[in-house]
């Protein structure tokens, strides 16, 4: 596997995919082809059909500035590619001088088309979660905090800690604005307006679910927004792990140092549901983001708390197999309408995953290398509708209010 380096990348939303992907793939090919005097960019399957909301078309635009460039929404479906795909070419003088085919495969990261992974800048030698904890037990290491050292050296503490500086002020930003998100939907922001409600019953269990969600929605209301998130896996699940290590800090008094801990932990399983299975919704639907956000969280938390490895894999493990067969059905195809109240929802079920490891991790049945399988099974059989196309599920029955 690759570092984890790879699964938090600190940059701007609303999209993951169809932003950031396609941003950093036209950035290389304006870099490569300067004689251009002209681009145009012809985009596919869930680039074309939720470009608009998600931004595509617009931050292609910005890079590809001051030279014209053209965005075609293409209606053909290439089968042998990954959904998100895109080509570039660059023109002079009216003529074709150069193409290229990339497709964003989820998190941020781009690959050429028919171009297999690299392995030679992989960092860890194991694949999955078995071989991992194997290793642990014959090395006699009993947190995937010290596996994540070992492999990636002192370094990657002060790495993980100014993700952690960025995942605490997207929270601080979102909770203090107020305001309707763009995209002609009228969505609110809730974040602040969550977290000031003075419930009639003070119980716990309101309190904490009061402040998880407000954190959540800040974060995920910030990357609507066009605001700096951290991937985590990705920009439309980029609230569910911020929000859980926020509140275990405030309640826990867990330090820094501690909470980087535990993203090195969530770092790990995003790594290996994004090698083993995938983490584009576009290609797996929602479980892909969602699901493995929440089992990252679940993980961090279960490391956290001093649990060991049977329940931080356990945590993580429920966390995915209640998410699977979870749509993406983007409304407008904006990362607004279910998404961010999704965010809150999956922080929460990462605490009662997290607390339901505790207890029965003895008793387990599943690991969570079969159930990440069988999220990416799951995901290549759900109709092209719920992957993040707008066709199907809420998209297509919601319509758009003039």
């Amino acid at each position: 596997m690759k570092s984890i380096r790879d699964i938090y990348k600190i940059g701007k939303g609303p999209s993951s995919s169809h932003t950031m992907g396609p941003e950093r793939a036209a950035k290389l090919f304006k870099a490569q082809n300067p004689e251009a005097d002209a681009f145009r960019v012809i985009l596919y399957g869930s680039l074309s059909k939720t470009g608009v909301g998600h931004g595509t078309d617009r931050v292609l635009r910005e890079v590809l500035s001051p030279l014209p460039t053209e965005i075609v929404f293409s209606k053909e479906e290439l089968s042998d590619f990954h959904p998100n795909t895109l080509d570039f070419i660059a023109l002079k003088d009216g003529k074709e001088t150069e193409t290229l085919r990339v497709e964003s495969v989820g998190g941020g990261d781009i690959r050429y088309a028919g171009q297999k992974e690299e392995r030679a800048d992989e960092v860890y030698i194991e694949h999955s979660f078995a071989e991992i904890a194997d290793f642990c037990k014959w090395r006699y290491i009993t947190k995937i905090s010290d596996y994540v050292e070992l492999n990636e050296g002192e370094e990657i503490w002060d790495f993980l800690l100014e993700v952690w500086q960025i995942m605490k002020q997207s929270i601080a930003d979102g909770l203090t604005a107020t305001g309707t998100l763009p995209g002609g939907l009228n969505v609110q922001r809730k974040a602040k307006f969550l977290l000031e409600q003075e419930p009639e019953e003070k119980h716990p269990g309101l309190m904490e679910f009061q402040r998880i969600a407000a954190y959540a929605y800040a974060v995920a209301e910030q990357n609507a927004d066009n605001g700096t998130i951290v991937t985590a896996p990705t920009c439309g699940a980029c609230g569910v792990l911020p929000a859980v290590l926020k509140y275990a800090q405030d309640t826990r008094g867990f330090t820094d140092a501690q909470i980087i801990r535990g993203l090195a932990t969530a770092g790990i399983i995003g790594n290996l549901t994004k090698r083993n299975a995938s983490i584009s919704g576009a290609e797996c639907g929602c479980q892909a983001e969602i699901g493995t956000a929440c089992s990252m969280a679940a993980a961090a938390l279960a490391e956290l708390y001093g649990q060991n490895l049977d329940q931080v894999e356990y945590a993580a493990e429920v966390a995915m197999e209640h998410h699977l067969g979870l749509t993406c059905d983007p409304i407008c195809g904006l990362v607004q309408i279910p998404c961010i109240e999704r965010n809150a929802v999956a922080a929460m079920r990462a605490m009662n995953a997290c607390n339901l490891s505790y207890f029965l991790t003895g008793s387990r049945n599943i690991s969570y290398d079969m159930v990440c399988r069988a999220m990416h099974d799951t995901g290549i059989h759900l109709n092209h509708q719920f992957r993040e196309t707008s066709e199907g599920g809420l998209a297509r029955l919601y319509k758009r209010k003039k």
